[in-house]
């Protein structure tokens, strides 16, 4: 494609990706008066609906509050201030509210993406397309970027020139394969382990989020609203969901959430079940020319930590105000620093994901140290102060935006 031969200008930016990160992105922009278009190949629909993460830390919160982007998060979202884990038997409650003076909120993330495009698009009348097709990034080591899509209707190619492209398109998306090869590197780390996601049309078990560490696997139980339920299951990576029925679904959350004194699970139908492959990887830098990646486009932590959404956020967040900056003011000192100020989260995050891993996998590895390895971590987060507020400032997360 000539982009020579195109005249006329486009806005100051594009948005690749109406997920989280994009959104952000492009509220924050709107808001600062700089122009910008949100391009996405699924339906505004789809997007609402998209099952993903919910666990929201409170540096998030209070930073997306501080932006007019939470109000129906903090109407709606649940509380949470201590998890439990469940091993050999017993039930050791960490209260991290208590450690720490923070908290977690629940919100599912269609919630938050759909209050994110009802304040973009409806409230604040920003430019949002959904369901194009073909995107493609042209130009972007140079001053005067570009991004080209199909029409979904009549297939007409259009053209939009910019100064910027924010890529929040995923994991999938075309930002990040917009990388010329020997310029990035991309680390990757495999868990050889899969867990069976599953949502059920079940009120929660609990008032906290259960991680089960059983001989027989990893189960989790995590709240989602009061009437559905998000639980995991530790299985082989490439499972097919069909090889779990809804008796062995329960029969084996049962017996890995099982318990001395632990309530009964409130069991219900299952609406939603698929396997994840556990797997890390990061994109280093996380930004080329004028493309710069936010969210799961520049680097995925598997849910084992539940920082997948918390780090699309913090990336939008400094990603958002780097653009005001360079846009409004001249000031371009945010973008050349963007990249090594998330990576220093993001590489923490990868750090605890790690661990955590360990803690949840390893009873169930077949290997007898690596099990008494892991009961003695669990053990001394219980039983010493300082290692157990020191799970809580991993846990919670610390910087703040």
């Amino acid at each position: 494609m000539d982009l020579n031969s195109l005249s006329g200008s486009g806005p100051s930016v594009v948005v690749v990706g109406a997920g989280p990160a994009g959104l952000t992105v492009a509220n924050i922009l709107r808001a600062a008066s700089v122009d910008c278009l949100v391009l996405e190949t699924e339906s505004r629909e789809f997007v609402e609906r998209r099952p993903r993460a919910g666990v929201l830390e409170e540096w998030a919160v209070r930073a997306l509050e501080r932006r007019g982007l939470a109000d129906n998060l903090l109407a709606r979202a649940q509380r949470h201030t201590a998890c439990e884990f469940r091993f050999d038997g017993r039930r050791q409650r960490l209260p991290y509210g208590e450690l720490t003076g923070r908290h977690h909120w629940v919100y599912p993330q269609p919630l938050l993406v759909t209050d994110l495009v009802r304040e973009y698009a409806d409230v604040r009348g920003g430019e949002i397309r959904f369901g194009v097709r073909d995107v493609r990034l042209h130009g972007l080591d140079t001053a005067a970027p570009a991004v080209s899509y199909a029409d979904p209707d009549t297939g007409e190619r259009h053209v939009v020139r910019c100064d910027f492209v924010a890529g929040c398109d995923g994991a999938r998306g075309v930002s990040r394969d917009a990388l010329p090869a020997g310029r990035v590197r991309i680390a990757r780390h495999d868990y050889g382990i899969g867990w069976l996601a599953l949502l059920a049309e079940a009120p929660p078990s609990s008032d906290c989020v259960v991680f089960g560490v059983h001989p027989d696997g990893f189960a989790g139980h995590m709240a989602r609203s009061p009437e559905v339920t998000r639980y995991y299951l530790q299985c082989p990576p490439g499972d097919d969901p069909d090889n779990w029925p809804h008796e062995r679904v329960w029969s084996e959350l049962r017996r890995r959430l099982a318990a001395e004194g632990a309530p009964p699970l409130v069991e219900g139908p299952l609406i939603e079940k698929r396997v994840l492959d556990m797997h890390d990887y990061v994109v280093e830098p996380m930004a080329y020319g004028r493309l710069f990646l936010a969210g799961d486009a520049a680097h995925l932590t598997a849910p084992i930590a539940a920082k997948g959404m918390n780090l699309a956020l913090h990336d939008a967040l400094l990603l958002a105000d780097a653009l005001v900056a360079r846009l409004t003011k001249g000031d371009d000192s945010g973008l050349r620093g963007y990249s090594a100020a998330c990576l220093r989260r993001v590489w923490d995050y990868q750090d605890f994901s790690q661990w955590l891993s360990d803690v949840y996998h390893g009873t169930a590895s077949g290997d007898p140290y690596r099990a008494g390895v892991t009961l003695a971590r669990l053990r001394r987060v219980f039983d010493s102060p300082v290692a157990a507020a020191a799970f809580a400032e991993q846990y919670l997360g610390t910087d703040l935006v």
